[in-house]
C-alpha cells in the first residue's frame, strides 16, 4: 500500500504543500493564473501551526481502510479506487451532509463549491465535501502526489506503507543508541535547514515571551 507518510518533527509550517496541492487541484494547474480562478482551487492538505515558531504538522487524509467516511455517506459519493485503494468523492453525488466530516477522526474533510463551478444553485456553484485525493492522477502516472514534490525538507515522504515505517524504526533506533552510547548516529535525523528554522523558532518565542514580561 503507496501512501503519503508525515515526519511531523521535520515539518516547519512553510505551508509550501498547500500551496501545490491547490495548484494541482485547480483548472489551469499554473501557479499564477490559479489565483484568478473562481472558485479558487482549496488545498486538500492543512498544515496547523505549534506551540512554537516553524513547527506545524500538515493534516491531510488518511484514507483509511475501512474508512469511517464512505461508510456513513448516504449517497455512496464516498467510494475507495479498487486499483490504488485511495478513498474519493465523486462531487456529482455529494449533497453536503456533513456525516463524512463528523466520524473522520483526523479532521480531513472541508466543504467549498465545486471547482468546475458546475451545478449551479442560486447563482453560485453547489458546496461540496472535499478532502485529499491522493493525487490519484499523477501517482496512476508513476508521479508523487503534490505535496510531497513541494516539500523540501522530508516533513512528507511518498511510498510504501510498511518500508516507511520500517525506515522510521530505523532512524530512531540509530538515534536512541547514539544517545545511549554517546556515538555519532549514521545519518542525521533531520537535514541542517530543520535545525536552524527550529532554533531560530526559539529565538523568536524567546524574544517575544521577554518583551511580554516587561
Amino acid at each position: 500500500m503507496q501512501t503519503v507518510f508525515v515526519n511531523p518533527e521535520r515539518c516547519v509550517g512553510c505551508q509550501q504543500c498547500e500551496f501545490a496541492c491547490a495548484v494541482e487541484h485547480s483548472r489551469s494547474r499554473d501557479p499564477y493564473l490559479a489565483l484568478f480562478e473562481e472558485p479558487p482551487p482549496r488545498t486538500r492538505i492543512h498544515v496547523q501551526v505549534g506551540a512554537t515558531p516553524t513547527t506545524a504538522f500538515p493534516n491531510r487524509c488518511r484514507h483509511c481502510h475501512p474508512a469511517p467516511c464512505q461508510l456513513v455517506c448516504p449517497t455512496g459519493a464516498v467510494f475507495r479506487d479498487t486499483d490504488l485503494g485511495l478513498v474519493e468523492i465523486d462531487e456529482a453525488r455529494c449533497i453536503a451532509c456533513a456525516m463524512c466530516a463528523i466520524v473522520c477522526p483526523f479532521d480531513a474533510l472541508t466543504f467549498h463549491p465545486r471547482a468546475d463551478g458546475a451545478a449551479i444553485v442560486d447563482g453560485t456553484p453547489r458546496i461540496v465535501a472535499l478532502k485529499c485525493d491522493g493525487c490519484i492522477d499523477r501517482v496512476r502516472a508513476g508521479r508523487v502526489p503534490a505535496c510531497v514534490e513541494a516539500c523540501k525538507v522530508g516533513a512528507l515522504i511518498f511510498g510504501e506503507l510498511n518500508e516507511l515505517i520500517e525506515a522510521g524504526r530505523v532512524r530512531e533506533t540509530r538515534a536512541v543508541l547514539a544517545a545511549a552510547t554517546s556515538i555519532e548516529p549514521a545519518a542525521p535525523p533531520a537535514p541542517e535547514t530543520v535545525s536552524g528554522w527550529r532554533a531560530w523558532g526559539a529565538a523568536v518565542t524567546e524574544v517575544g515571551a521577554a518583551g511580554g514580561a516587561r
